[in-house]
């Protein structure tokens, strides 16, 4: 797995940025109604330095489609997954510096982006985009938390995306996972950031210690912090998209070499329930599959959360 940081950071600033600087970026849905939703995490964009192959890559895996902003000029594509936003991409080659910053990158839902700026500085975090504005989309920060994840402070304009009721579709983010090396502090931190309820979990047997925290707003469950399991990984986040079953998984794995990806983590069974992947499109970015199903115990917690 890529955990490309600190000084490609800069560049992922000028990626961000420059959208937000000249130009403006479409709202993350098209159905807000002025309600905000802090601590959701509402976007996710891909960077990647192989735009063409990563849009053939995740369009035969996952059905999603790229569609060019009516400005050429602008360097971001919007990812629709059955007609629905989901994500944005944009392609690195045509940003002044080459290094290889392929990556995911999440965006948490915050009220007042300026606020919480602050509360990343003083918990000792690292706000290398200060807040700037995305035109129709709202306010953007780039951030590191104080272990040195990254991600992106979302202030929209109109509003969030909505909570629906049951799962996210087939091909869709299913959940956001924080790896961390104090789970502890991370939580602590992010209830500072966001005001969430954090329960505590055990994803193994019901004798195994507390292994795992999920952070809550609203009484629903927003995304997950555990342990970093890869020795030497610099913290990240992780995304997981939803595969319907074991034959689905099964089948995409067998897809993502010939489309130009690899497979870092094969199937397999994840405590709590389900089976989980992990694999890397043409560009290196990786993210996680995650089979679903309503008798896995994440999948009862998800069950309200979309």
């Amino acid at each position: 797995m890529n955990s490309k940081r600190w000084t490609p950071l800069l560049i992922l600033v000028l990626a961000l940025g420059a959208c937000a600087t000249q130009f403006s970026v479409p709202p993350v849905t098209g159905s807000a109604n002025g309600e905000h939703l802090p601590g959701k995490i509402i976007w996710h964009d891909l960077l990647t330095d192989t735009p063409v192959r990563t849009q053939v890559f995740y369009s035969e895996l996952f059905g999603w489609e790229f569609r060019a902003l009516p400005d050429k000029n602008i360097n971001y594509m919007m990812i629709y997954h059955n007609g629905e936003m989901i994500g944005g991409m944009v392609d690195q080659n045509r940003l002044p510096n080459k290094e290889d910053i392929s990556q995911w990158v999440v965006g948490l839902s915050v009220l007042d982006i300026e606020k919480a700026a602050d509360v990343v500085r003083e918990a000792g975090g690292t706000v290398f985009t200060p807040p700037t504005s995305l035109g129709d989309r709202g306010h953007i920060a780039v951030v590191a938390d104080p272990q040195g994840a990254l991600l992106s402070l979302l202030q929209t304009r109109d509003g969030d995306p909505l909570d629906k009721q049951g799962p996210p579709a087939v091909g869709s983010f299913l959940w956001n996972e924080l790896w961390a090396e104090d789970v502890a502090s991370s939580a602590t931190f992010y209830h500072r950031l966001s005001g969430y309820t954090i329960e505590e979990e055990t994803l193994g047997s019901e004798d195994s210690p507390v292994d795992y925290r999920i952070l809550k707003t609203l009484d629903k469950p927003r995304a997950g912090i555990r342990s970093n399991p890869v020795g030497g990984l610099q913290p990240m986040w992780v995304s997981y998209l939803r595969v319907a079953g074991t034959n689905e998984l099964e089948a995409i794995l067998n897809n993502v070499e010939a489309l130009g990806g690899q497979v870092l983590v094969p199937a397999t069974e994840r405590p709590g329930g389900g089976v989980v992947a992990i694999i890397a499109g043409p560009s290196g970015a990786s993210i996680a599959l995650q089979t679903w199903d309503d008798d896995q115990t994440i999948g009862k917690l998800l069950e309200e959360r979309q």
